[in-house]
């Protein structure tokens, strides 16, 4: 999987929590659990394996690496990872789809203003 800059992190949802209603922070998230609400960052925010949002997300990185149910805005780098499943449209700057992920949606460069 391509290489997103987890450094500033000072969230995680641990894989036990489910969580009910929108999350908004400055660094980046990890979430091992569920998430049922959009997830708003200017940091990166990685979605591990088994993991899920069902809501949009948005931030500077994206990596999902479980399911992700919405539309995901990044400044910069989208990575869907091999087992990773995405319903949702995309907005980008790069864009990486690993063999196997499973996506459905449409894909949209981001502007440059």
């Amino acid at each position: 999987m391509a290489k997103i800059n987890f450094q500033n992190v000072h969230t995680m949802i641990g894989a036990d929590a489910t969580m009910h209603g929108s999350v908004e922070l400055q660094e980046g998230i990890i979430i091992y659990g569920k998430v049922l609400g959009d997830v708003t960052t200017q940091g990166p925010v990685r979605i591990a394996k088994g993991a899920s949002v069902v809501g949009n997300i948005s931030g500077s990185d994206i990596q999902v690496g479980g399911q992700v149910t919405g539309n995901v805005t990044a400044v910069g780098l989208v990575v869907l990872g091999e087992k990773s499943i995405m319903k949702g449209d995309i907005i980008y700057k790069k864009l990486l789809i690993e063999d196997a992920a499973q996506f459905e949606g449409k894909c949209n460069l981001a502007s440059s203003n």
